[in-house]
């Protein structure tokens, strides 16, 4: 197995309350990613895929192809033609590399089109999340595999808390056989008799009752962090801690826009409030000088 020792010692540090980053995920990708062992970069190229996955919701919500994220593995170019290739003939492409979820994800979307049924992004957005997780776990690496299994409980059991929200049929967006999945779809209880099956479930139920989607969202990704530091305590040097240094960039990048993003909206509603203040101090002063 390859070690890293320059490449580990000559990474910035993180913390979870890191407002901006010196190092960003394009900048591992293009810069140090060659550095990486042919194996290596194949564990890596699931990491990469979740940004292959935002692509592809934001190819079936038909958003501008300026929302294209290039940190994933595929081109615009190449998820189009899978995309396009499935809805007219039901045929993969030739040579095409996509992992296996890709066209069961994109069956089921055009599925539910074809149907006329009612499309709910979110809960799309979770069920692709799932298939990804389903998948990955199966990559040949136990630091991974637990990863993504943490992951694929995380997303199956939001997706279960919105079926029941909504009234909906938790068997359709219920993904894996792993052992959670099996008591999220037997258990009828309130809390799927999940506090004895691994050890962050206790914690995880917990967070997922947190009504602030925001926070709900720190809080879990907070957990996902504490994971990350006491799998790799002992692989300082190993890919697994390479991996669990991206996961991690990957987490700020995502808080760092979403504050920007808030900020932003919060700067627009100042101006706005500024404006209708200055309008209706105006319409005052006109009504007292008629």
């Amino acid at each position: 197995m390859s070690k890293y020792y320059c490449l580990i010692a000559g990474l910035p540090s993180l913390s979870p309350d890191d407002t901006k980053l010196t190092y960003s995920v394009s900048d591992f990708k293009s810069e140090l990613e060659p550095l990486l062992s042919e194996r290596d970069r194949q564990l890596m190229r699931w990491f990469y895929l979740k940004f292959d996955n935002r692509n592809l919701l934001s190819l079936v919500k038909k958003e501008p192809d300026d929302r294209f994220d290039g940190r994933g593995v595929y081109t615009l170019y190449n998820i189009k033609t899978l995309f396009q290739s499935l809805k007219e003939d039901d045929l993969i492409p030739k040579n095409s590399s996509f992992p296996a979820y890709f066209p069961t994800f994109i069956r089921a979307y055009l599925a539910r089109i074809e149907n006329e049924e009612s499309i709910d992004f979110y809960m799309l957005e979770d069920y692709l999340s799932a298939l990804y997780y389903a998948e990955a776990m199966k990559c040949g690496n136990e630091f991974l595999s637990s990863w993504f299994e943490m992951n694929l409980n995380m997303g199956n059991l939001l997706s279960v808390l919105n079926c029941r929200k909504y009234g909906l049929n938790k068997e359709q967006f219920i993904v894996g056989d792993n052992e959670i999945a099996g008591l999220l779809r037997q258990s009828g209880a309130r809390d799927f008799q999940l506090g004895d099956a691994g050890e962050y479930m206790t914690e995880l139920m917990q967070i997922v009752e947190e009504r602030e989607p925001m926070v709900r969202e720190k809080r879990l990704d907070a957990l996902r962090w504490k994971w990350l530091d006491e799998q790799t305590f002992f692989k300082v040097f190993d890919i697994e801690s390479v991996i669990a240094y991206m996961l991690r960039v990957e987490m700020i990048e995502r808080w760092v826009a979403l504050d920007k993003a808030r900020g932003d909206k919060t700067f627009r509603r100042l101006v706005s409030d500024m404006k209708k203040e200055s309008t209706d101090t105006l319409e005052e002063f006109k009504e007292k000088n008629k």
